[in-house]
């Protein structure tokens, strides 16, 4: 869409808005969006975390994307951790970069923006490959996913009080079909 400019995006100041994206593409509860409320404010704080927004000619934010280097030490990573070495792919914790949340809000999908978001997170770190998780579903998200190279890597996972398992998908950088 032409009217949706991509870039930075100051999370801090704007994480109700994107939390609002993300409620609505994710379908999460009140009380879910207070829990990721704190955990997006204190990934924030960690260093390297880098976020991009969507917004349209007047503002609204319709997409965004935020993530950072993996740290073996963050929670998620000593989730997935024994389901990627079960596989063999534990040292995908090494030396990448992982997306921790990607959303656009339905009205804006299919039209390249979820594209240039992670296309554009990525393209500048210094690491040679990037993870992320998502519903271990056959879904329109995976099959993006899988369309800018990214293979399943571990499923399925199963996140503390998730209802439902997670595949751990990885990616060579830079992403494909791009």
């Amino acid at each position: 869409m032409d009217d949706v400019a991509v870039g930075p995006l100051d999370l801090a100041s704007r994480v109700d808005d994107a939390l609002a994206v993300q409620a609505l593409a994710f379908g999460l509860t009140d009380d879910e969006i207070a829990v990721r409320r704190q955990i997006v404010l204190r990934h924030l704080t960690l260093p390297g975390v880098r976020a991009l927004g969507a917004t349209t000619a007047d503002g609204r934010l319709v997409g965004f994307v935020y993530g950072m280097p993996n740290d073996r030490g963050h929670w998620w990573s000593t989730v997935v951790e024994p389901y990627l070495r079960r596989g063999g792919h534990d040292d995908w914790l090494d030396d990448s970069f992982v997306i921790v949340e990607l959303h656009v809000l339905p009205a804006y999908q299919g039209v390249g923006i979820g594209r240039r978001l992670i296309t554009e997170i990525t393209d500048p770190v210094p690491q040679p490959r990037t993870i992320l998780s998502a519903l271990d579903l056959d879904s329109p998200a995976r099959r993006f996913y899988r369309g800018l190279g990214y293979r399943d890597l571990a499923h399925p996972v199963h996140f503390p009080s998730a209802r439902t398992p997670y595949t751990v998908m990885g990616a060579m950088l830079p992403l494909r079909g791009r």
